[in-house]
């Protein structure tokens, strides 16, 4: 009887997530730190800008408060507590030691390295105008990611299948593949009727050469054996194309997405700032002319949370798509 009662599986139930009390309270005492610190040294600060900063540490304080209660309810919310609290506590840190060599000890030349009270004025005073011109580079990055992905799986297709078509395509990728986009500024600004339009163009064209090379080499590097199978059951040549060829290279296609995704925030960003009348690039480019330089760095987060989200949204579609491969690479 025991030796069957061994032979029966049981089921491994995972320890839950520990979050031991110095952890769960470094977030608030760290921001009551910075607090502290903030009020010392910002006697000089114009009282808006210091009233904001103050309150923003304080809402923190009762957030992570209130988490901290509602954690023993949620056991996703103690292991979501558990792994990014650590990484909340170095950053208030780093907002400290920021304002310290700003506004402490004035290390840096002012007005090009503000403080990050003044970085927070800007985004609350500017915040319809930031929102604006995040909207108009979403559309215009949108507009020329998907044009260059597109054409890219397009001509990455044929190059890939067809010997013909790698014959003349080769050469054309090797000659204007390795350009920068932003190299093509000047010719495009002559040549298009907008710099809407020449903007989504160069974006797309940043997208077009990873795109076509990564999925030019996934469809030539399917295994024959997968064809060989497929042509036996009599599939014709569509069949292996988009049944085949095209399923076995995505890994590969994703792998240009991801490249063409990273080349388009740096093509978007350089040609807004150079055409195009509203956007981000375009919002740094204007408040570096007037020498507002909190307003730049407030930019600078809104891009690395718009481009970080845009990033995350792609890396969601590909573990779905590329279900065994989900968690290879996390973001």
């Amino acid at each position: 009887m025991e030796a069957q009662e061994d032979l029966i599986p049981t089921a491994i139930v995972e320890p839950p997530s520990i979050l031991r009390w110095r952890t769960m309270l470094a977030v608030p005492f760290a921001a009551a730190f910075a607090l502290a610190i903030h009020a010392l040294i910002a006697k000089r600060e114009p009282p808006l800008e210091s009233h904001s900063y103050r309150l923003f540490f304080i809402e923190v304080i009762g957030v992570s408060i209130v988490l901290a209660l509602l954690r023993r309810f949620s056991p996703r919310l103690r292991r979501w507590m558990a792994n990014m609290w650590p990484i909340f506590t170095v950053a208030i840190l780093l907002l400290c030691i920021w304002d310290v060599i700003t506004l402490g000890f004035r290390m840096l030349p002012l007005p090009y390295f503000p403080g990050p009270s003044a970085v927070l004025r800007s985004l609350i005073n500017d915040r319809a105008l930031l929102i604006d011109s995040t909207w108009h580079s979403l559309v215009l990055l949108l507009s020329g990611y998907l044009l260059g992905v597109i054409v890219g799986l397009v001509s990455g297709v044929c190059i890939g299948w067809s010997s013909s078509v790698r014959y003349w395509g080769m050469p054309l990728l090797k000659v204007v593949g390795p350009i920068p986009a932003t190299a093509w500024i000047p010719i495009a600004m002559i040549v298009s009727p907008s710099a809407i339009m020449s903007s989504a163009g160069l974006i797309a064209l940043a997208v077009w050469f990873p795109v076509t090379m990564l999925t030019a080499s996934g469809i030539s590097n399917t295994r024959a054996s997968y064809l060989d199978v497929a042509r036996t059951l009599g599939a014709k040549r569509l069949y292996l194309i988009f049944r085949v060829a095209i399923p076995a290279a995505v890994p590969n296609i994703f792998i240009g997405l991801f490249m063409g995704l990273g080349a388009s925030f740096l093509t978007l960003v350089v040609a807004e700032s150079v055409g195009v009348k509203s956007g981000l690039g375009w919002y740094v480019s204007w408040a570096q002319g007037w020498a507002e330089y909190g307003k730049v760095f407030a930019a600078l987060i809104i891009m690395a949370a718009f481009f970080s989200t845009v990033m995350t949204l792609l890396f969601k579609l590909r573990d779905r798509v590329l279900v065994w491969q989900k968690g290879t690479i996390k973001w």
